[in-house]
């Protein structure tokens, strides 16, 4: 199967450099909204055949354009949702950005019965982000699209593709409508293909630490 992770469009959430996981969420930017119209043209070479959103409002409409688009349903799931911040939740402080990060990251080292602190564990978010996978490989579909969030993303990502590790998705931003493909299967395990329109590998070891779905932890604009 080859699966299409991307991000949602920019919120008023984004710019603010906040923590805002819970639902329903905050909407789109008009940037972000022109962002979510150009995603049609953008992955107008691949032939998707599901298309998935989370439960947070600013997937959904990303979403929206590439459902005109393709005839699709916009199946709606809660497991591709953002990583739950917990305690962290609206702080756009450094160290609650830190450690979102880091408890992100250390769960796809495999650190998963670590929580987030007044929130959920590396094992019920991977668990939840499998599950809505595995239901998309079950449909036969050959290209799956799932519009979902840059830390969840790159989390899943490092812990699950053979070729994609920490090391690689912690210093690699994924700004908003950035594609993350991957080609596999559950049980059979996944590669990415490409991150952000760059083949794995073409590029170089890359520099500094990322924060919340992509925003730099110092501040710099990605």
């Amino acid at each position: 199967m080859r699966l299409l992770l991307i991000r949602h469009g920019q919120t008023p959430s984004n710019v603010k450099r906040v923590l805002d996981t819970a639902e329903p969420g905050a909407p789109l930017t008009p940037l972000g909204q022109e962002q979510a119209a150009a995603l049609p043209d953008a992955l107008a070479g691949e032939k998707i055949e599901a298309l998935y959103a989370s439960t947070l409002l600013r997937t959904q409409l990303t979403a929206a354009p590439l459902a005109a688009r393709t005839g699709l349903e916009v199946r709606v799931r809660d497991g591709i949702r953002e990583l739950s911040a917990g305690d962290l939740e609206m702080r756009g402080d450094d160290e609650a950005i830190e450690t979102y990060m880091t408890t992100a990251f250390a769960w796809a080292a495999g650190d998963t019965e670590l929580r987030m602190p007044g929130g959920e564990s590396g094992t019920e978010a991977m668990r939840r982000f499998d599950a809505v996978v595995e239901e998309a490989a079950g449909t036969g579909a050959g290209t799956v699209a799932m519009v979902s969030h840059g830390a969840a993303i790159r989390m899943w990502s490092a812990a699950r593709a053979g070729n994609v590790g920490i090391p690689y998705a912690s210093v690699r931003e994924l700004r908003n409508t950035g594609v993350v493909i991957l080609s596999g299967a559950p049980g059979e395990g996944w590669r990415v293909l490409h991150w952000e329109g760059r083949a794995v590998g073409a590029e170089d070891s890359g520099s500094g630490a990322s924060g919340p779905a992509g925003e730099a932890v110092d501040g710099a604009e990605g």
